[in-house]
């Protein structure tokens, strides 16, 4: 009755997925608000971070759970490096104890880890972990566990720009030549294909510079919860407010 009323499907208006409409196969993340979660709680920012990284477990599991191919989370900006310093330790700290318990349940779930950022400026610490994660889940074929770690939006644009310009000429061609499908494949996420929904929590309604050039077209999801409380229900509420938008591209 409702769907041939509204032109909607019935799972949608009673609060539940549609079995008949596609989920988004790339999910971005910007997970906010994990120092204010921790200043609620009159506890040092850290403690926010911490539980964060275990939000982005379940998170994980239940994005696998439904099917998405690829979740990509915004785990450290190239302007992050701002923060003070014992904070910044923690953070690069935390890939490390991430990955050193949750890779082997990645590995029995079938999700690769992948991350892009500019790994020259981690530590050596934290760059072993990443790195022995990307290869240890390297046979897997499921869900793509994205991490933007020490990534920028516009220095990316700017990198694939410059390298796209250089494969051109490489090939004795003028640098007007240059087209979208040039820059596309020389950005850290090429073969990921562009985020269809963007999720930020925290109330806050900005990009923070990140995938500018693959959002241009994306669903954006806003929530005022705070990543240490987003949960399972959080993440389903958002596959139905995608659901429910109509995909137009430009066109009509």
């Amino acid at each position: 009755m409702f769907k041939k009323l509204f032109g909607q499907d019935e799972n949608l208006i009673n609060g539940e997925l549609s079995p008949e409409i596609p989920l988004p196969k790339h999910v971005a993340v910007i997970m906010d608000g994990n120092g204010r979660w921790a200043k609620k709680r009159f506890l040092p920012r850290i403690a926010g971070h911490k539980e964060g990284m275990n939000v982005v477990k379940k998170i994980t599991r239940y994005a696998s759970s439904l099917g998405i191919q690829v979740l990509t989370l915004y785990a450290f900006s190239t302007e992050n490096w701002k923060r003070p310093t014992d904070e910044v330790d923690f953070l690069m700290k935390l890939p490390v104890e991430f990955f050193d318990t949750f890779v082997p349940e990645l590995i029995e779930e079938n999700v690769r880890v992948n991350v892009m950022g500019y790994r020259d400026n981690l530590p050596p610490h934290t760059l072993r972990s990443v790195e022995k994660a990307i290869a240890d889940t390297a046979h897997c074929t499921g869900l793509v566990l994205n991490f933007a770690l020490n990534y920028g939006g516009r220095a990316e644009i700017l990198s694939a720009t410059r390298e796209a310009i250089r494969a051109l000429e490489a090939a004795g061609k003028k640098a007007d030549e240059i087209t979208e499908q040039d820059i596309d494949q020389h950005l850290m996420s090429a073969g990921l294909g562009d985020p269809d929904l963007l999720i930020r929590t925290s109330g806050e309604l900005r990009l923070s510079n990140f995938m500018l050039w693959q959002l241009a077209y994306s669903e954006f999801y806003f929530t005022d919860t705070h990543w240490p409380d987003f949960s399972e229900e959080d993440f389903l509420l958002a596959m139905i407010d995608y659901q429910n938008r109509s995909r137009r591209f430009g066109g009509l």
